[in-house]
């Protein structure tokens, strides 16, 4: 599955975000991203903030762990998570050792 490297301890995700979904869900890839499908609308930096939050849920990490490293206005997105607990099973991503 391509959408995501690992960078020692922190998993770099590529994502296409998808806002104003009917749910929180990820959908699969997007070309060479993992896209996501995010509840948030994109104003005043909502789906962001809520991007951040949903993907430390998924990963079990606090929501400070979550990093936006590029896109923050687009919906293509890099975000880092430092020291990823869980993975989701759908993103069948393996885990770094």
């Amino acid at each position: 599955m391509s959408g995501y490297l690992w960078q020692g301890d922190v998993l770099i995700l590529n994502l296409h975000v998808q806002p104003k979904a009917s749910k929180d869900e990820w959908s699969g890839l997007y070309g060479d991203r993992l896209k996501l499908r995010i509840k948030a609308p994109p104003i005043d930096g909502k789906a962001n903030s809520h991007l951040l939050k949903f993907i430390a849920g998924e990963f079990g990490v606090s929501k400070s762990a979550c990093k936006l490293l590029n896109g923050e206005s687009g919906r293509d997105k890099r975000v880092a998570i430092t020291e990823p607990c869980t993975f989701p099973i759908e993103l069948n991503i393996s885990q770094h050792l």
